[in-house]
């Protein structure tokens, strides 16, 4: 359980209408969030985070006067200092095209419009234990000595997975971009575990489970899948290539937290 509490959290929404901000605002007050500020444009939002202390978290409506929420996603995510700053995207948006960028820049939550209550309650926790999920908890081998490969082609979602699995106590992460490279670094190195998102280039992520699991020295190493993908058969088929486990994006810390523990163990 984390050790930051929801009055604690810092809030800025970004929500073009008066009314959808009073409705969301509301629901934030009834969760006990007191610090919220209220922006009805993106690029005020970008300016007021420039200028005065990162907040913990940002709520955006997808459709804005000045750019989409993906983009406003996208510049955050460049901006440097303030680039892993939690987010999330309220809309009743459902286009693959607009969604899918959000779901690989590493969003705390997608909610729809309208939304419930409980809902709201699940993002707000996960955002605190993005902050502090608790270190990880296996019997089988200490934190500083797990050896991580993390495989994604998107440099923003590998960042966030970083830097979650950084705040979970483990150190030794190497990172490629797409399954071909994965391989090559799983003939040369040992890992204790495998995170690799689906849909890659070169080689995608069930490709590389085959190449693990038939032609590896390694055939035995946890793989966790996390993907956007929603096609039942599809993740079938993958989870017959030999994954152990499948997560979604956008996911909850404390999710992937325990997949990992129970795989481990």
């Amino acid at each position: 359980m984390s050790s930051v509490a929801i009055e604690q959290l810092q809030v800025l929404l970004v929500e073009p209408s008066s009314a959808q901000r009073r409705i969301i605002e509301s629901y934030l007050r009834q969760l006990r969030v007191e610090h919220i500020h209220l922006m009805p444009q993106a690029q005020q939002a970008l300016e007021y985070i420039r200028e005065h202390p990162q907040p913990d978290l940002l709520i955006s409506a997808m459709h804005l006067p000045d750019m989409t929420g993906t983009e406003l996603l996208q510049q955050l995510r460049n901006g440097g200092q303030h680039a892993d700053t939690p987010f999330m995207l309220i809309s009743s948006e459902t286009h693959y095209r607009y969604l899918e960028p959000i779901r690989q820049a590493g969003a705390i939550a997608i909610l729809p419009k309208p939304f419930e209550l409980e809902q709201l309650r699940t993002a707000l926790y996960s955002t605190l234990d993005y902050f502090d999920p608790g270190d990880l908890q296996t019997r089988s081998i200490a934190n500083e000595d797990l050896n991580v490969l993390l495989v994604d082609d998107s440099s923003l979602s590998r960042r966030h997975l970083v830097n979650i699995l950084r705040s979970m106590g483990i150190e030794n992460i190497t990172e490629a971009e797409n399954g071909q490279q994965a391989f090559e670094l799983v003939q040369a190195n040992y890992y204790d575990l495998i995170v690799t998102d689906l849909y890659m280039p070169e080689m995608d992520g069930k490709e590389l489970v085959e190449q693990v699991r038939q032609n590896s020295q390694q055939a035995s190493v946890p793989i966790l899948m996390v993907s956007s993908e929603q096609d039942e058969s599809r993740l079938a088929v993958v989870q017959q290539a030999g994954v152990t486990a499948v997560c979604d994006k956008p996911f909850e810390p404390k999710n992937i937290k325990q997949l990992i523990e129970k795989m481990l163990d």
